[in-house]
């Protein structure tokens, strides 16, 4: 799931002070997991836009509509009719809704009003945690399920740092050090022998040291 935290109201409302009539437009998908942009999160926002407005003795008329994904084309044409009447709009959803909004409706400023923070899943209620950098070449399934991409701060392959300490990783003492989970995660399946081969030097052009990335399914592409 990506991640997303709604931007300080201070620098949403600085976005927003040129214009009169916006169009706030959340989407139901991942933001609405994580509580940061889905239509609940619109209604909030629209109502502390308007009240700071008005304390500025300014009027902001906010249009609210939540689109099923704001990462396809197709839900995009939904805002065709709404867009013509507003001068701004704000997307809650991450920033791939923002660009494809951008994209579609030229012609229109686009803000972002949260930040995309990363891939994660649900610790506990509330809580995020970073899991996949979707580095474009999966090793789930050599390290025991566990992303040493993601979860070890230094990005290591073959085994901890010298700094890991009881566990803990030596960036940050809150944090398990990647390597001890995966060690821990083979000992329980049996396969510690899997522990000690080496990987080799991963080609990074998969991830974003190859530019930007498109994915093309010839059985699917039209």
């Amino acid at each position: 799931m990506i991640t997303a935290e709604r931007k300080p109201m201070e620098e949403l409302i600085e976005c927003l002070r040129p214009y009169h009539r916006i169009l706030l437009v959340g989407c139901n998908e991942c933001v609405t997991v994580c509580s940061a942009g889905g239509r609940k999160e619109v209604g909030i926002l629209s109502s502390a836009l308007q009240m700071a407005f008005m304390k500025e003795g300014k009027t902001l008329e906010i249009r609210e509509i939540t689109l099923e994904r704001q990462c396809d084309p197709e839900y995009i044409e939904e805002l065709v009719t709404d867009i013509s009447q507003a001068e701004a709009v704000m997307s809650m959803a991450c920033g791939c809704g923002v660009q494809e909004i951008a994209k579609r409706f030229k012609e229109k400023p686009v803000f972002p009003a949260v930040n995309t923070s990363f891939m994660g899943a649900s610790e506990q209620q509330g809580v995020w945690a970073e899991r996949c950098q979707g580095c474009g070449d999966c090793v789930l399934g050599i390290t025991g399920g566990i992303c040493p991409v993601a979860r070890c701060s230094k990005q290591l392959f073959n085994g901890p740092c010298g700094g890991s300490t009881t566990g803990k990783c030596e960036i940050n003492p809150d944090i398990d050090c990647a390597w001890q989970l995966i060690w821990d995660r083979m000992k329980a399946l049996g396969i510690e022998e899997n522990y000690e081969k080496n990987m080799p030097p991963k080609d990074w052009r998969t991830s974003r040291g190859g530019g930007p990335r498109t994915i093309i399914r010839e059985d699917l592409a039209k």
